[in-house]
């Protein structure tokens, strides 16, 4: 897994949503992954909010990569969701975060997991970039953003 193709779906990406807490907000993603057949949402949402109780998935900068290990899915799968208003994360900033990347994996992921987490980690942290999310346009600018290295090293 190499390129962010891998683990964004053109039709996983999201903007203006609004949600108050980030109760209603797991809700809403977990939802959309279920239409998009990646899960249950009932179980998504509970698996998301286990995970955030350990620590606030908020890295700072207004972002977060709340994330989850599911069984029967067969490799990493993310969405992505710029909110039209920030809401609080508790994140290590204190700052409100109107990014998110959620990340679920399978069960037995291990490395394929962390390996994934850590490059969607990589690509938040550059303030240019981040500049950039909250600037597109539309859902396929976002998505474009997020894969266009990777059209460019395919070329």
């Amino acid at each position: 897994m190499t390129d962010f193709s891998d683990l964004l779906r053109p039709d996983a990406v999201a903007t203006g949503w609004n949600a108050a807490t980030k109760k209603a907000l797991f809700q809403q993603v977990a939802n959309s992954f279920e239409s998009l057949r990646v899960g249950d949402a009932r179980t998504i949402a509970d698996r998301l909010t286990e995970r955030e109780k350990l620590g606030s998935t908020g890295f700072g900068g207004g972002v977060a990569i709340p994330h989850a290990k599911l069984p029967d899915l067969a490799a990493p799968t993310g969405l992505f969701v710029r909110l039209s208003q920030a809401i609080d994360f508790q994140a290590v900033d204190n700052l409100p975060v109107d990014l998110v990347f959620v990340l679920l994996s399978p069960v037995d992921a291990g490395s394929d997991h962390l390996k994934a987490l850590a490059r969607v980690s990589r690509r938040l942290r550059d303030r240019s970039f981040l500049g950039k999310l909250r600037g597109a346009g539309s859902r396929d600018a976002l998505y474009a953003l997020f894969t266009a290295d990777e059209s460019r090293h395919a070329a």
